[in-house]
């Protein structure tokens, strides 16, 4: 193996501590009135990784945005003092933030990594930042790792920061999560520079991913591209030999802190504004969507399928609403902005045919919404509509069951998400291009008997609740010990 470290909950000074590096903090940064403010940031991957380092301990390497300041650190030394783990940021120019995150991140890695190569744009310079952006997180993990630490970078912003560091530190032990999708080869071999993030992956000493699609896509695509290397192993794991040592790779499928969802979900104040919301709607059924703004999460075919639904089957008109919440996000791309107007377009649209005194079809709201909020809205919602292109997991699919206490609920899921593999004994599966599918899907939801419901979501729940994220971090660690059968990783 290339190396060796450990991770320890209690650490004393000789002990090994957890390094996880993401592209982001978990905390932001925004003006309001000429004053800097710290804000928790939001997402899928936060929301899974936090509660690791709030049990562990450890540093929480990440960018930090484009703005240094006295008042940032400050302000960040204050946050850390309310939990067992601190940050180290990084600040990233307005040039490097453009091309390494807008661009090379997100203009090149995630439309290919979704199936969806035609939106991207292969600029070489976006290339470069994306190496030099890497080389800047290694440079921080190196000035703040042990020997013996472990080092887990997440996600396909960093591919490439495990290269730099193997070069520096032959001996560490370098771990790596894939939060998204990886493409079949085909797809993959659309990137011109495939070989180079195989072989920076491959300086990893352990690699996750989501499903067992995206291990059998990744292991597909090394074959495929870098025919030298070596390949065995049966079952659930793969080992990848190379000249530069020899990568475990696994699929462990992310999950949530269910009893912490389902707990907050319970409280009297969440349950008290879950029947307001009712109550605004009376007599109807609320379908949720809960949405980052992004062209993967299939909310324009969703809309579609929605004004399919009420012309074909005209007698469900006032009988069900969709809650859309859709969060803001990357607003600096264009091809952002462009499908936030299509989804405001056909909102609008979509209201404007069928909207009734005392019912809209659609409640649009473009904002992030507060935990309280979000917990409350799923417990009104009798039905999620969760429909993307592709998707990773898509933890909104989780959150939404583990907060229906009551084992009540429907879910509409993609078989394109990742959560598919683990819910589909309780969710309808639709395609997300299949209007027509997704219009049944929506009848057979609003039609089916409280027993079947109940039994759906009894299952998914328990499938949450067994596997939750500390057993994912557990399933985590234990291939990081066999990956180095020497070192003890302790939960």
């Amino acid at each position: 193996m290339k190396g060796s470290t450990g991770h320890a909950k209690h650490r004393s000074s000789s002990q090994p501590r957890l390094i996880l590096v993401s592209n982001r903090l978990p905390v932001s940064f925004k003006r309001d009135s000429g004053k800097l403010q710290a804000v928790p940031s939001s997402g899928g991957l936060i929301g899974a990784l936090e509660p690791i380092l709030k049990e562990n301990g450890g540093v929480w390497v990440g960018s930090a945005g484009t703005e240094d300041s006295a008042e940032l650190h400050r302000q960040l030394q204050a946050a850390a003092r309310e939990h067992r783990f601190r940050y180290a940021p990084i600040i990233l120019s307005e040039e490097e933030e453009a091309n390494y995150y807008e661009g090379f991140s997100n203009e090149v890695l995630w439309p290919l990594f979704h199936d969806l190569q035609s939106r991207g744009v292969f600029d070489p310079v976006y290339w470069d930042f994306y190496q030099r952006v890497n080389r800047k997180f290694a440079d921080a993990i190196e000035s703040i790792a042990g020997e013996r630490d472990l080092i887990w970078v997440h996600d396909y912003q960093l591919m490439q920061v495990g290269r730099v560091l193997r070069e520096r530190r032959r001996h560490a032990f370098l771990s790596f999560f894939l939060h998204i999708p990886f493409p079949s080869p085909d797809i993959f071999g659309k990137l011109p520079w495939r070989r180079q993030v195989l072989e920076g992956l491959l300086d990893y000493d352990f690699i996750g991913l989501q499903t067992a699609r995206d291990e059998h896509n990744l292991v597909a695509s090394i074959r495929s591209y870098l025919p030298e290397a070596r390949i065995n192993g049966r079952g659930d794991q793969r080992i990848v030999t190379t000249n530069r040592g020899v990568t475990c790779i696994r699929d462990i499928p992310i999950s949530i802190d269910f009893r912490d969802f389902a707990n907050a979900a319970a409280a009297p104040e969440i349950t008290e504004r879950a029947q307001q919301i009712r109550s605004q709607s009376p007599d109807m059924v609320i379908a949720v969507g809960i949405d980052r703004l992004d062209y993967t999460k299939g909310i324009p075919e969703r809309l579609r399928a929605l004004r399919a639904f009420f012309r074909t089957w005209p007698q469900f008109r006032r009988r069900v609403t969709l809650m859309q919440v859709v969060v803001p996000s990357r607003e600096n791309i264009p091809g952002y902005k462009e499908l936030r107007s299509e989804i405001e377009g056909l909102v609008s649209s979509i209201n404007g045919e069928f909207s009734d005194p005392g019912w809209t079809p659609i409640q649009y709201m473009h904002r992030s919404i507060p935990r309280c909020e979000l917990l409350a809205l799923y417990r009104a919602a009798g039905i999620a509509l969760i429909t993307p292109l592709k998707d990773g997991m898509n933890l909104v699919a989780k959150e939404y069951c583990a907060t229906h206490i009551e084992n009540d609920g429907v879910l509409i899921l993609s078989e394109f998400a990742g959560a598919m593999a683990e819910l589909h004994t309780g969710a309808i599966a639709v395609h997300p291009y299949d209007e027509v599918g997704m219009c049944v899907a929506l009848k057979q939801a609003l039609e089916m008997p409280v027993e079947e419901r109940q039994r759906r979501m009894l299952r998914m729940r328990r499938t949450i609740r067994q596997n939750d994220v500390l057993r994912w971090r557990d399933r985590i660690f234990e291939q990081m010990e066999r990956a180095r059968p020497r070192v003890k990783l302790a939960a």
